[in-house]
């Protein structure tokens, strides 16, 4: 079977807040042909990662209707370990997310977004 989802290798959950630490293994089938010389993970890869995470260990409805808000800013390249940070507002329906790693004394994010999301 193809490889999907990273190596999650910690998860802490705290009311409506979820941080996963991952691997991202190189044999993630999304990294093949995105790019061929220098492949990086997709950022459909990071929302879909963000959304089936919030909705397993939030519980937050499973429709997508939308990003709100979303910058990719530092690519997220093969075996690399990244945090992700998951916060939902279930009054406002929307799933705040942000992808970071250390990168000797600075903290690096990848990427960051808001999406709504429902029943």
């Amino acid at each position: 079977m193809e490889q999907r989802k990273p190596t999650i290798t910690n998860v802490v959950v705290e009311d409506n807040q979820a941080t996963l630490t991952m691997k991202v293994d190189a044999s993630i089938l999304d990294f093949r042909g995105h790019f061929t010389h220098f492949p990086l993970l997709p950022g459909v890869s990071q929302i879909d990662w963000a959304l089936f995470y919030a909705i397993e260990h939030l519980n937050t409805p499973p429709l997508f209707k939308g990003m709100e808000v979303i910058k990719f800013q530092e690519p997220i390249l093969p075996n690399a370990t990244v945090e992700l940070s998951l916060v939902w507002d279930d009054e406002k329906q929307k799933l705040a997310f942000k992808y970071s790693s250390q990168a000797a004394d600075r903290l690096v994010v990848h990427s960051s977004g808001k999406m709504k999301l429902g029943e």
